[in-house]
């Protein structure tokens, strides 16, 4: 590694009621992928704000090799050799992606006039630094969400960049899409680029990083090499406390095989997307659903919630077939859904907390033309209080919560509605390792007081150590279905793959 390239003394940033950073001393090398690891509020997305010049910092000082640094904006952050690379890979779709790596310093030739030859030339290099093989004239809107992320960090090179800031840059990505972003990451390391990584993935963290640095409640905890870390010594220093299971102690469900099927799905296709798909979620249970990227999880129960369409299928809600025409029919029926994203599908952002948790039954809540504000109150704050939900107060904007914080409001929002059927997608995709115990023990607890629950999940161990029973898929078909006792990495990863797709039609 080489030299110090970065330097936080004593930040502090602080908001109306919100101490977000406070007294942070930070610092990395040039040659360095560097973790920031914290629990969500814990201040990793401010303290990245502050980086990039978002925000102005309340007090302290920012040293940018050896020398102040004074951002007034994300500019002023660019010219000095920061750039950010942010999970949802943001680009300008309808553009190519040459005008993309140079938004913002677009090539000029003679007469101030813009070279666009230089740029399509320039641009062509930077792709094959990043190793995408994708033509610069490509528009941004055809490439795949990995490929995004690639022409993000050829962007950050074409600008000189010496610290990239990559945040949860894995998010959207399968596994072997990681695999390769690594790959780079190492390469640009080797290059003395300086990169601080975030994720709340401990295996990506030990696989690419360096060093870490944790914070806490806005502050710095502590910071060492990844090799002289563990998952529990981590763990330790982000919650301020032993973490225990991850996953709750769940007895095996109690007469399981005699259990009333709550929903019943039958023979779903939909050209291209998934086909033949049938199966049962009994009461009370946990029904955990795995597949790679592509496999049509998402899809099916999107179709089952009227959300999409299909081609064919049937279901049946409680034994009886339920004709479900959009969301409000199974809303009637009983039927929530949590959806992946929960900033597009789940929130409005601009709205306070208060009013996304009772979105759902505003028709209910109203009084005459209007709505009844307290009755509006109260049950924000009967559901706001249960998913623990941390913020200044239930009038609050949603897009000024941490990640976790957003999916704790959808999960009130929808558990307000007192469903008996719950489909969770991927419920604790891009929250910290405390807040997913706690979803874990919240899920737990309402299949152990009846509910049935669809768990979607991309992580093997999450579907493991939630489920009664797994549903796994590949391309679009069921390939098994595995008994909690049954089930293993193993297994459960060879049916994703393909590998056993027999044992779905056995089953």
């Amino acid at each position: 590694m080489g030299q110090t390239i970065l330097e936080m003394r004593g930040v502090s940033k602080f908001f109306p009621g919100i101490k977000a950073l406070e007294g942070v001393d930070f610092s990395m090398r040039s040659g360095e992928v560097h973790a920031l690891i914290g629990e969500n509020g814990a201040g990793k997305s401010t303290l990245v704000k502050v980086l990039t010049g978002v925000h102005r910092p309340s007090s302290g000082e920012l040293l940018f090799k050896g020398e102040a640094l004074e951002l007034r904006d994300p500019t002023d952050a660019r010219r000095a050799g920061i750039a950010a690379i942010h999970q949802d890979a943001s680009m300008f779709p309808d553009l190519t992606v040459a005008e993309n790596v140079f938004s913002g310093h677009l090539l000029r030739g003679r007469a101030g006039l813009l070279d666009w030859r230089a740029m399509r030339e320039r641009a062509r290099e930077l792709l094959r630094r990043v190793e995408l093989e994708v033509p610069p004239d490509a528009l941004v809107r055809e490439l795949s969400v990995a490929e995004r992320h690639l022409v993000g960090i050829a962007r950050a090179l074409s600008e000189d960049a010496s610290l990239v800031i990559m945040d949860e840059p894995t998010s959207a990505l399968s596994l072997r899409e990681a695999r390769d972003l690594f790959r780079i990451v190492r390469q640009l390391r080797d290059e003395g680029v300086a990169i601080l990584f975030i994720s709340h993935k401990f295996d990506e963290l030990f696989e690419v990083a360096d060093s870490y640095t944790v914070l806490r409640d806005g502050r710095y905890v502590g910071s060492g090499a990844m090799r002289d870390a563990t998952v529990d010594s981590l763990v330790r220093m982000m919650a301020g406390r032993e973490m225990g299971q991850l996953f709750p102690e769940r007895p095996a469900l109690e007469g399981a095989a005699e259990r009333p099927a709550a929903l019943s799905v039958e023979g779903f296709s939909r050209a291209g997307t998934y086909r033949d798909v049938s199966f049962e979620l009994r009461s009370g249970e946990i029904l955990g659903l795995f597949g790679l990227v592509g496999a049509g999880r998402s899809e099916v129960l999107r179709s089952v919630m009227g959300l999409e369409g299909r081609d064919s299928g049937t279901v049946k809600v409680f034994g009886r077939e339920a004709r479900i025409r959009g969301p409000r029919d199974a809303l009637k029926l009983g039927m929530a859904l949590v959806p992946e994203d929960r900033q597009a599908q789940g929130l409005i952002l601009e709205m306070a907390i208060g009013a996304n948790v009772t979105l759902p039954q505003v028709a209910d809540l109203a009084k005459g033309p209007f709505l009844n504000p307290a009755a509006e109150a109260e049950l924000t704050k009967e559901y706001g209080s249960r998913m623990e939900i941390r913020a200044a107060g239930w009038g609050e904007n949603a897009k000024n919560l941490s990640g976790g914080n957003q999916q704790k409001v959808v999960l009130a929002k929808w558990l307000a509605t007192e469903p008996r059927i719950l489909i969770l997608d991927e419920p604790t995709k891009g929250i910290d390792v405390g807040t997913k115990a706690a979803v874990h023990a919240f899920v737990a607890d309402l299949a152990s007081k009846g509910m049935s629950i669809v768990m979607i999940s991309s992580e093997l161990p999450e579907v493991l150590g939630m489920s009664d029973r797994i549903l796994v898929m590949h391309e679009g078909r069921v390939a098994a279905l595995f008994d909690r006792a049954d089930a293993d990495e193993d297994s459960v990863m060879r049916a994703a793959l393909g590998a056993d797709e027999e044992r779905g039609a056995a089953s």
